[in-house]
This record gives C-alpha cells, structure tokens and sequence, in this order.
C-alpha cells in the first residue's frame, strides 16, 4: 500500500474557494504520487471542481462538511459550535490520525483555535507560533511568531528559537541556523521588557546558534535564518514586507512601460528581472506553519492562489519526510 503523505485541505477557505484550492490539490497529486488529499467541505462543490480535471482518483478523496466559518466570527464560538465546517472536520482528520496534516486558507483565527483545541500541543510546548518564511538576498528567513501569540513571555520566544531552528535546519537544510531576536538597534542593552529578558536566556542556549539582536532593515539582508519575535511585532514586520513588495512590483511595472525606450529596455531585462522577482514571491513558499503541534497545521493567504495551494501540500510532504515534529520534540521536551 502506498505510504502517502495525506493532507486535510480545507476547501472552503479562503477568498477563491472552492475554485483555486481544488486547482492546487490536483496540480499537488499530479506532481507529486506520494501525496492524498482530503478535500473537505460541500461535496456538490467540489464534484462540480473535480470534473474539471483529469487525476489519480486514489490520491484524492472528497470528505464532507456542510458547514463553513466565516473571517467575522468570533473563533472560540465558532470552532465550538461549527462540528461541521470544513475547518473543524478537516482538524480532526488530523486529529484521529487519518491525516498528517492540515491546511486552509480561511478564518485564521479559527485555524489558531482550531489547531490548539483539537489537534492539541505537543507535550512541553506553551504557545505553538505561526512561522511563515520570509524571502531575503540570501535566500529566506523564517519569521516566528507572525500571528498567534500577540502577548507572549521571555520562555515563550525561547522555544520559539528552539522550533525555528529545528524547522529550519530539516526543512531548508542550514546547518546551524543563525538565531537572531528582533530588536530597535544591535547592542544588549536596547529593546522592551520583553526583549531584555529574552536576550540572554536566548544568548545562554547551547542547543541554538544565536546571534544576537537584529534590526528591521536587516532582515531583508538575510542577516538571520531564523528572526524570533512575539506575534504583534511579527504581524506588522510581514504585512509591511508583503505591502513593499507589491508597490515595488506595480511600480517596476509601470516604470518599464512609461515611453517606448523603456519598453524596448524592458524587453531586454525582462528574463534576468523576472527570475530576480520571483525570489520575492511569498507564493511560491507555501504558508505559515503552526509549529509546536501533536499534527502539522498550516495556514495559507486568504487571497491564496492554485500555485500557493500546492507549494503549501508540498511543504506538509516535507515536514512529514524530515520528521520535523520529532525533532522539535527532541530540541523542546529532551532539554526542559
């Protein structure tokens, strides 16, 4: 029997659902034969996207949920009382051990609640953080936390560091990944509460390759692979990089086609400035991964694509693959 890697997807979340996250199932299973896909929601929905392609119907099975949880609901209520929404059905999925992962482009806070409450911490574990990579000039960096822990401890970002770096050194290969805390200026003594408290509990971890503070504008030098913060501090550093990405992009594009020397010149440049564009395209990094949890949980873009969908099931295979649940067990429950 096929060993698959099988992701819970929720089909109904997200701006262009049911339509892009079926796309992005079946671009996933058409690539890749050791992935099943669960496509959970209104099965008449999905039937009428399913059609539209051609598949191994093996690596892809519809489980239904008749409900869905909307961006406005309050996401305690809506996890408690919404058995059958798709998000709830797909956890657990994840829970029961019918599936290794699971995904969704819907309600984050749902998916916070959600992934706390029915698939369940790993032992140790105190806050589980979001942890979307980050593109850089030297390639990504991961951003941990990003949106699930706004009021978080010293102890809390330490395990944070520990997490980060296992995730990074099975999932991207960096062998000791630099650790770095987001500060206001690179000296000790600089920063919050928060952050002075953190610094040398951090700078004391043997199992870490910390190197200290780093300031905003760094990050994107790629200065650090794995950049520690609490949610609030996280939120606000990847709305503003995914903000700058797009007016530079809108704003190249606009410059090239402005007069006709220009567009000549545009022309030329276009294969080396595309491929240079494409390293900041958070798409094609799959989603923020909810590290710290009994079963991987991963929350895409509401406005996520077919392309997003898919590099996200890829990155449940490579979580499963590199054991990385085991390895933050190992980094948070053997050295507490």
């Amino acid at each position: 029997m096929q060993n698959y890697t099988r992701v819970a997807l929720d089909a109904m979340g997200g701006d262009n659902a049911p339509l892009e996250i079926v796309k992005g199932a079946i671009e996933a299973v058409n690539e890749e034969s050791s992935i099943k896909v669960f496509l959970v929601g209104k099965e008449d929905a999905i039937k009428e996207e399913l059609a539209k392609y051609t598949y191994n119907e093996e690596q892809v099975e519809i489980v239904a949920a008749n409900d869905i949880i909307t961006n406005d609901e309050p996401p305690v209520m809506a996890i408690r009382r919404k058995k059958d929404s798709s998000i709830v059905v797909a956890l657990n999925l994840v829970k029961e051990g019918k599936a290794d992962a699971f995904l969704s482009a819907g309600s984050t806070g749902a998916v916070l609640v959600g992934g706390q409450l029915i698939v369940g911490r790993i032992k140790g574990i105190d806050r589980p953080p979001l942890a979307p990579l980050i593109p850089t000039k030297k390639g990504v960096a991961l951003l941990i936390d990003c949106g699930a822990n706004v009021d978080a401890r010293s102890s809390h970002l330490v395990q944070f560091a520990k997490m980060g770096s296992a995730y990074m050194e099975g999932i991207m290969g960096i062998e000791k990944p630099r650790v770095a805390i987001v500060n206001i200026g690179a000296e000790e003594e600089k920063g919050n509460m928060l952050v002075k408290e953190t610094y040398p509990l951090l700078a004391n971890c043997n199992d870490i390759n910390f190197v200290g503070s780093i300031e905003a504008r760094n990050i994107p030098e790629g200065d650090a692979d794995v950049i520690v913060c609490e949610a609030f501090v996280g939120n606000v550093i990847l709305k503003l990089y995914e903000g700058i990405a797009n007016v530079l992009l809108s704003t190249i594009k606009e410059g090239i086609m402005s007069t006709t020397r220009s567009k000549i010149g545009g022309v030329l440049v276009k294969p080396a400035l595309k491929e240079t564009l494409k390293t900041f395209d958070t798409e094609q990094y799959g989603g923020a991964p909810m590290l710290g949890l009994k079963g991987l949980v991963v929350k895409t873009h509401g406005s996520s694509k077919a392309i997003e969908v898919k590099n996200s099931i890829f990155q449940c295979m490579n979580y499963k693959n590199q054991n990385i649940r085991e390895k933050i067990e190992a980094k948070i429950v053997d050295n507490e």
